[in-house]
């Protein structure tokens, strides 16, 4: 497989449909391919959803009853904020799973990519009352950029979204208690990288809570360290594509099976 197994495919744009509109489709259907390979799947549940460019009230959103191995370029469903599809399709929409997404992609206009997951590392930190811990090398990182929402049941109930938006606020990563992760980003690599930080801060510390003994603490003054350095990478962007890539290349996805 090439080094960039998906550059072919974004370049190769069906006829009738935005140049833009075809290449977030198909970063969107690998996500989701990336996120089965991880195992941060909920059989058929949670979403990632992507606001389509130039659009700014269209987004897209998996089709309902479908694995993430099957979701693709063409089957992604464009929908409105109140997930209502805005073309003809033979899927459905869970649009009540589009609560939490459709509050953050209306609040925020940076928040373009928003992934929500059920992995059982983070439902478990999301079940602890200190949250997540800051103490090791990936919890360092989300240092100042964690919200919490307090769980209020079932998230179906459009009553909620301002309670949402207020506990995410400028943050890029919400943890709802009780339920699970939430990760906000410009762009569909953007999300997935802190996505992947997050999850890997949570895996730590339920290993390390697992351990007899006492954690060692980081002081504040290194945390801020780690997280002013994180998003430091250079060059911009491009640490977050090569990471993703690369997880889609192990995965040996093929990209035709993308579209």
């Amino acid at each position: 497989m090439q080094l960039d197994p998906l550059a072919t495919l974004e370049a190769a744009t069906p006829a009738g449909m935005p140049p833009d509109e075809w290449r977030a489709r198909v970063q969107l259907a690998a996500c989701y391919r990336v996120f089965a390979c991880l195992g941060w799947t909920e059989l058929i549940f949670n979403h990632i959803t992507l606001r389509l460019p130039g659009e700014p009230a269209a987004f897209l959103i998996n089709p309902f009853g479908l694995t993430y191995r099957e979701v693709t370029a063409r089957n992604l469903i464009k929908i409105a904020l109140d997930g209502t599809p805005l073309q003809q399709t033979p899927h459905h929409v869970n649009r009540a799973g589009f609560v939490i997404h459709s509050a953050v992609h209306a609040a925020r206009a940076d928040a373009h990519c928003v992934m929500h997951t059920h992995t059982t590392a983070g439902m478990a930190v999301a079940c602890k009352r200190n949250g997540l811990s800051h103490d090791d090398f990936y919890g360092a990182e989300l240092f100042g950029d964690v919200a919490y929402h307090e769980f209020e049941g079932i998230t179906v109930h459009d009553g909620e979204k301002p309670r949402l938006v207020a506990s995410l606020g400028d943050k890029r990563v919400l943890i709802l208690r009780n339920h699970g992760l939430l990760v906000v980003g410009h762009d569909v690599f953007d999300a997935f990288r802190w996505m992947w930080t997050l999850q890997r801060a949570c895996e730590l510390q339920v290993a390390a809570d697992s351990i007899a003994g006492p954690n060692l603490p980081l002081s504040d003054g290194i945390r801020t360290a780690c997280a002013r350095d994180a998003r430091a990478f250079e060059p911009k962007g491009v640490v977050d594509r090569l990471l993703f890539l690369g997880v889609l290349r192990d995965g040996g996805f093929e990209p035709a099976s993308l579209a």
